[in-house]
């Protein structure tokens, strides 16, 4: 076959030599295949006779199937190039190189703003606006006017310098003409000395040529060095700008590289020594705090860490514009920062060292180790006037709650632990033998109940009809004040005495405790309880009289504003918010650190044991020099064990040993009292006065003969007195008459009756019911 048959075959002709038009139209082609003519070794002839050919026949399909994997594979080339790319540019190289450029960048550019800062206040009048405004807000005239005076100084000056600089150039040539020709006749004179010895008259410019060509080597050692010399320039002052940026700026958090795990755990040691605590302020995130750090302040240490107690305690100064107070709203993250739990750590401003940071750090779970036995569970007596021992403070020192001109205010969720600090609290007054307590408990428990052979009065109801009894043994209470200030006053005392309490039995003191005292206030006659309670407490305080009141809601409501004010001594148990913090504590307690909304109540686990929590801790103020958590003594009852009963049989003991026994419980074991005359023993307390107010004359009575006269009330006065001698009204109180009573006894005596004589035990005739 020759080659023209050949090419008809193969479909080409002509075009043979190339890529056919259809196979140019084709849009999914990729390369033509050219066939190239060429000529074989055998001789053909012209015969005509056909040639067999062997070769295999190609369909479509077979030719199109490559052409579309080869574009696979290149879509499949460009989506690894693809993927590729995002690994490389978010690997962690990267991402770290992206931020080191970042941060380091941003230490040049800070730089820069530093020094620009530097000479805006150096060579302005930046810095006298701010002093200005500094004083302005701190309504500090005579430093405003001072500040203003300087700022009008500083501009004056500037101003001099300008107009300095614009007449400048002209004395500028004119110095630079003189200096040339000065330089000039200096030269041509040396050259002439040289030309003249070395008799050699072209010597004379020798000196001026010499100029020129050092001149000319330095102009073509700059011009040659010049690359070299601005990239050394540039990169010192690039290295300058960077070494003032990182000292003095902070980089946007962001950038800053993680920290290392092996740095971290070493800077976070238990021990809180010097450069742990600097490190946990460090990393306070407090902003001012950050500045000093950048500006490279270190504390200065007025007492470096010693251990102390259960803890660590230091003091150093603070820099300025960092108070303790910042320092208290980021207590949690002080505490963490030192491995501690936020109670564990306190920061205090001692008193004498105002702009110092008292820092006392507890050892790790001191606070959550039982607290030791009650000193006084087996042995020893108190005394009122220097207070009973009821807890342990932070540093494991025992706390002595004072008696003597206080009054206390203790508030807690139920299961807090509050009661266990008012029950210590009677245990220790009992172990005085003077003292006598009163027990006002508005719930049904028995919690107060085993002092009922040595209370004076042991009042527990949840009655509301009851209420007016416990209004009435207050203002019995504010009438025997009274008394009590005219005694003093007799005896020329200021306040009381031992010795004076000791002498006379209606001086001894009392210890109130008023429990649930939300029901109290909270009543028909809450308003009239708050007042007569102010005035208890307002006079009650050198007279020897203490109250304790006790609520599980602290609030303005349970706990007036009028009563909380004038408490000395004030605990929280675990409370559930701050305001209830701030009601017991004090307003603005919870944002100064002092708060008890941390602590936890005793609650039950699912498995039916008792997870105590934190029970019987308590934030306090006014127990302690400064304010901050106690850990209350417990006095176990309850169970099969008993420890408050023997506490209560010493202390009935050391009563009776002492002749001293005042309590109701034990009257059964005395002599049955004489019978009393009521007109009698009021000519004797009225003896000296010509009126007296009914509830004093009450208070009197109580004072006289308690266990006769003690639950009376005016309704059972006014019917045990004979008509002509009853109260009257004068001056809008209602009084009693020293003549009218005087007059009834008179004829008492020539009609005798014995109506107004009545036994001991309050049990004579007929009488209304007494609550």
């Amino acid at each position: 076959m020759n080659h023209d048959n050949r090419d008809d075959q193969t479909g080409r002709g002509k075009d043979s030599g190339g890529a056919s038009p259809a196979h140019h139209d084709r849009d999914d082609a990729l390369a033509p295949v050219i066939t190239l003519h060429h000529h074989t070794d055998t001789p053909t002839t012209d015969t005509g006779s056909p040639v067999v050919v062997e070769g295999e026949v190609i369909s479509s399909s077979a030719v199109v199937s490559p052409v579309r994997a080869r574009r696979e594979l290149y879509r499949c080339d460009v989506t690894t190039a693809h993927r590729h790319t995002v690994a490389v540019a978010t690997s962690t190289t990267a991402v770290s190189t992206s931020k080191a450029l970042v941060r380091h960048s941003f230490y040049v550019l800070s730089g820069a703003g530093v020094l620009w800062t530097r000479w805006r206040d150096t060579h302005g009048a930046t810095r006298y606006e701010r002093q200005m405004r500094a004083a302005e807000a701190a309504c500090d005239q005579d430093r405003l006017l001072e500040w203003e005076a300087r700022d009008v100084a500083e501009k004056a000056r500037r101003h001099g310098r300008v107009m300095d600089w614009i007449n400048a150039p002209l004395a500028w040539l004119k110095a630079a003409g003189t200096a040339v020709l000065g330089v000039l006749g200096v030269l041509v004179g040396l050259g002439m000395i040289l030309a003249i010895a070395a008799k050699d008259i072209s010597l004379v410019i020798a000196p001026v040529v010499a100029v020129i060509d050092a001149v000319a080597w330095t102009v073509m050692f700059v011009t040659v060095y010049a690359t070299a010399l601005g990239a050394l320039v540039l990169t010192g002052l690039v290295a300058g700008l960077w070494a003032i940026g990182k000292a003095r700026t902070e980089p946007p958090t962001w950038t800053t590289p993680p920290a290392d795990d092996d740095t971290d755990s070493a800077a976070r040691d238990v021990i809180p020594d010097e450069r742990a605590v600097v490190n946990a302020l460090r990393h306070l995130a407090l902003p001012a705090l950050n500045t000093k750090f950048k500006a490279g302040w270190q504390p200065r240490w007025i007492l470096p860490p010693v251990h102390d107690g259960r803890g660590w305690h230091c003091q150093f100064l603070l820099p300025e514009g960092v108070t303790v107070d910042m320092l208290n709203r980021r207590k949690d993250v002080l505490a963490h920062n030192l491995l501690r739990l936020p109670v564990e750590v306190w920061p205090t401003e001692p008193r004498n060292h105002p702009g110092v940071l008292d820092l006392w750090v507890a050892d790790q779970g001191s606070l959550t180790k039982p607290v030791p036995p009650w000193p006084l569970l087996t042995d020893g007596t108190t005394d009122y006037f220097t207070g009973v021992p009821i807890a342990l403070d932070t540093r494991a020192n025992l706390v002595t709650g004072r008696l003597f001109a206080t009054n206390w205010g203790v508030a807690g969720m139920m299961g807090s632990g509050k009661s266990a600090l008012i029950i210590t609290t009677l245990a220790g007054a009992i172990l005085d033998p003077l003292v006598e307590i009163d027990i006002y408990c508005m719930a049904h428990n028995a919690d107060y109940d085993p002092f009922a052979p040595v209370a004076r009065t042991l009042h527990v109801s949840d009655d509301p009809d009851a209420l007016p009894t416990v209004l009435d043994s207050l203002t019995t209470l504010l009438s025997e004040l009274s008394q009590r200030g005219r005694k003093l006053s007799a005896a020329g005392e200021p306040k009381l005495t031992r010795r004076l309490a000791a002498a006379d039995p209606t001086m001894r003191p009392r210890v109130v405790v008023i429990d649930e005292c939300q029901e109290l206030f909270l009543s028909d006659i809450g308003e009239q309880a708050a007042e007569l309670v102010t005035k208890i407490v307002a006079k009650g305080r050198k007279y020897g009289v203490t109250l304790l009141f006790a609520t599980p809601v602290p609030s303005a409501e349970s706990l007036p504003r009028a009563v909380a004010k004038v408490q000395s001594n004030r605990a929280c148990f675990a409370i559930g918010d701050h305001h209830g913090n701030d009601a017991i504590l004090g307003t603005g307690k919870h944002t100064a650190g002092i708060t008890a909304t941390s602590l936890r109540p005793a609650t039950t686990n699912p498995d039916g044991s008792l997870d105590p929590g934190d029970i019987g801790t308590a934030m306090t103020s006014g127990f302690t020099t400064h304010d901050g958590l106690i850990r209350c003594h417990h006095i176990p009852r309850g169970d099969g064990v008993d420890q408050l009963t023997p506490i209560i049989e010493r202390a009935l003991t050391l009563r009776h040993d002492t002749g001293l026994d005042t309590s109701l419980g034990t009257s059964t074991a005395t002599p049955p009292a004489p019978r009393r005359d009521l007109l009698d023993d009021l000519l004797h307390v009225m003896a000296g006065h010509t009126r007296m107010r009914t509830q004093e004359a009450l208070a009197a009575l109580a004072a006289l003969d308690r266990a006769h006269y003690q639950a009376w009330t005016f309704a059972r006065l006014t019917d045990e007195l004979p008509t002509t001698a009853r109260p009257y009204k004068s001056d809008g109180v209602m009084v009693l008459s020293t003549h009218r009573i005087h007059d009834a006894h008179t004829h008492h005596h020539t009609e005798p009756t014995t109506e107004p004589i009545t036994d001991s035990d309050g049990c004579e005739g007929p009488q209304k019911p007494q609550f």
